[in-house]
């Protein structure tokens, strides 16, 4: 790409220089060829002017019987038989001859003589009838000077297209030099498997926006967001694999027990038996909420319109069933949005959990869904505990427990389960300490255009 890019650019930079040149030697030619045609104009005004009342046929002065004359002049009868036309030294041709007879005008042609270049000027002479004045001048110096320009420009050219393709590899480096860091990042990501690598700018190229600056900055970018979904990934595995540890290990001390239930009483078999069940139902639903964490979006052909106060209200009645120590009450107005009502519905309930899992026995657990500023807001506030300081920027991370949670029943995915059902929805979860005591959870959904 760098060689391509240096060779066009040079090739569109010489082109523009030898165009340029072209036009100079044109216009520097045609200059010197206009200047001379204007000393034989003039010459042959004044040669006119001088030979009325004298000779008026042939050649006129001695110049042009010299050899290699600068300047010769004669004149030119409409009949080739007339007094004076033998002798002639500059070329005459029918052309010349119409010019005499007044069928034609003035014009001027290149000619040799002597083995000289000379330049011709052939016009009706003013006051003679049937008269035509020739009137030529050596163009060796002309000649000389389009050369001599023809040469400078020529080297100048050549220079400039030397120089052209030395800036173009110039330009090529320096344009292109975040991409060759671009590339060697990449090469060294793949061969290390380690995205923590980033394309180093220098501050004068990092203050940059051009295409090619923009471009490192992204990747860069991406680089990031790889590195930090590289790491969730590996954060997942490892708290999964931790969290697994334990109940995985009472299943098998469990099935083990159970094995030998010929030297166990009826008792001990029954409790081994309630505990195994249990561990599996409890490793069961921490394998579906990691599958359910897995998903990043939500299956478009599942999303519709849903009543979220309806869907809300029959999560509460379920918590009721679930939880009949804890008093739940709604205060839900009527709303609609977009989603997929099941998934909704499971971020309900892991809110609604854990909010009856905190609370103390009797206590209320407030749900109201209510619009605010062009959005619905959804709330789920309790009076237990609430949540410290120090877990409050914790509590949606996956398999994060706080002390008092610790001691109670859950895997730590539920809150960060409903997180990402929410982002999937385009709506906000946020957790906060409640004025009075308690924690409250709060989403915000954006509201449908139906029911705006």
């Amino acid at each position: 790409m760098r060689a391509r890019l240096a060779l066009v650019t040079s090739a569109a930079v010489a082109l523009v220089a030898l165009g340029v040149l072209a036009a100079a030697y044109v216009v520097i030619r045609y200059e010197l060829v206009r200047q001379l045609d204007l000393q034989l104009k003039q010459q042959a005004q004044l040669i006119a002017m001088q030979s009325r009342g004298g000779a008026d046929t042939g050649v006129l002065g001695d110049e042009c019987v010299w050899r290699a004359a600068p300047a010769c002049a004669q004149v030119v009868r409409a009949d080739p038989a007339a007094p004076g036309q033998r002798g002639l030294v500059l070329p005459v041709t029918g052309a010349t001859r119409r010019v005499a007879a007044g069928s034609l005008g003035a014009y001027y042609s290149d000619i040799r003589h002597d083995g000289h270049p000379m330049r011709m000027l052939t016009t009706p002479l003013p006051g003679r009838e049937g008269r035509a004045l020739q009137v030529a001048a050596r163009s060796d110096t002309v000649d000389q000077g389009v050369s001599q320009a023809g040469r400078y420009l020529g080297a100048v050219g050549a220079v400039g297209v030397l120089l052209a393709a030395a800036l173009g590899y110039l330009a090529s480096r320096t344009s292109l030099r975040p991409v060759t860091r671009l590339t060697a990042t990449a090469e060294r990501i793949a061969a290390t498997r380690d995205p923590a690598h980033r394309i180093e700018l220098p501050p004068y190229e990092a203050r940059r926006k051009d295409e090619i600056t923009r471009l490192a900055t992204s990747f860069n970018t991406m680089l990031g967001e790889l590195q930090e979904a590289v790491a969730a990934q590996r954060r997942l595995v490892a708290d999964a694999s931790h969290e697994l540890r334990t109940p995985l290990t009472a299943l098998r001390t469990n099935s083990e027990l159970l094995a030998r239930a010929e030297r166990l009483t009826p008792a001990q078999r029954e409790r081994a038996a309630e505990a195994l069940g249990r561990q599996l139902r409890e490793v069961t639903g921490m394998v579906n909420d990691l599958i359910e964490l897995a998903r990043d979006e939500e299956p478009r052909p599942l999303v519709e319109q849903v009543r979220l106060d309806l869907l809300a209200e029959r999560c509460v009645a379920a918590a009721r069933g679930h939880w009949p120590g804890t008093v739940f009450t709604a205060d839900l107005a009527a709303a609609t949005v977009h989603g997929v009502p099941a998934r909704l519905a499971r971020l309900l309930s892991n809110l609604l959990d854990n909010a009856a899992k905190f609370s103390p026995a009797g206590a209320v657990v407030e749900v109201r869904l209510e619009r605010a500023d062009g959005f619905l807001d959804l709330t789920v506030r309790d009076h237990g505990p609430g949540i410290s300081d120090e877990d409050l920027p914790h509590v949606f991370d996956r398999f994060y427990r706080s002390r008092q949670a610790r001691a109670l029943p859950g895997s730590g995915l539920g809150l960060a389960m409903a997180r990402q059902i929410a982002h999937a929805h385009g709506a906000r979860l946020t957790a906060e300490q409640a004025g009075t005591g308690g924690a409250r959870f709060r989403l915000r959904l954006p509201v449908t255009d139906a029911d705006r």
